[in-house]
This record gives C-alpha cells, sequence and structure tokens, in this order.
C-alpha cells in the first residue's frame, strides 16, 4: 500500500491509477486518510455504484435485519408459495419452435 498526501499528488490521474495495479494508493490530508485509488477485479460499474450508494447499503442492512427477527424462506418454501415445481425453479427448459410450411 502506497501513502500519498493530496498536497504532494502533482503528477496525473493516470499514473495514480496505473501504481494502483499493484497496490492500493491511499491519498491523505494532514496525515489522515481521505480517499483511496485501488484496482477493481471482477467488478462492472453498477456493481461499485450500488456498493457506494447509502440508500441502497441501508435497503440491504433493513432486509438482513429484519430476516434475523423474522427468518427467510427457503428456495423450496419459496417454489411451493408460487406455485412452481421444483424442477422449473432449477433449470430453464428450451422450447422449440418447428416452421410450417404451406
Amino acid at each position: 500500500m502506497t501513502t500519498l498526501e493530496l498536497k504532494k499528488a502533482t503528477k496525473s490521474l493516470t499514473h495514480y491509477a496505473r501504481r494502483a495495479r499493484k497496490e492500493p494508493v491511499i491519498v491523505t490530508v494532514d496525515g489522515k486518510p481521505m480517499a483511496a485509488v485501488v484496482a477493481l477485479k471482477n467488478a462492472d460499474l453498477e456493481t461499485v455504484s450500488l456498493s457506494n450508494n447509502p440508500k441502497f447499503l441501508a435497503l440491504i442492512e433493513r432486509s438482513r435485519s429484519r430476516r434475523q427477527r423474522e427468518g427467510a424462506l427457503t428456495p423450496d418454501q419459496l417454489r411451493d408459495r408460487l406455485g412452481l415445481s421444483k424442477a422449473s425453479g432449477s433449470r430453464r427448459v428450451a422450447r422449440k419452435r418447428t416452421a410450417r410450411h404451406s
């Protein structure tokens, strides 16, 4: 991990992004961390956006708390409630269409 005081960060963002491929670059202000430049592996923009969205994180936390208090359905219970068979929930069956000739 590299630590860099913001006032001394005079190189381009490209430079620090390339450096982050090897190790995180922690940007500090008066010695206190305020930002990080890190390489993202196996993540898309939507995942990164949601993982930093306070409303989404609050929604997940409420859901986890509710599950702790009230419990949760098993996959089989959910399929039963939705009227699905076990097979329909575990795999999709492709339907073939036949062409009609006149």
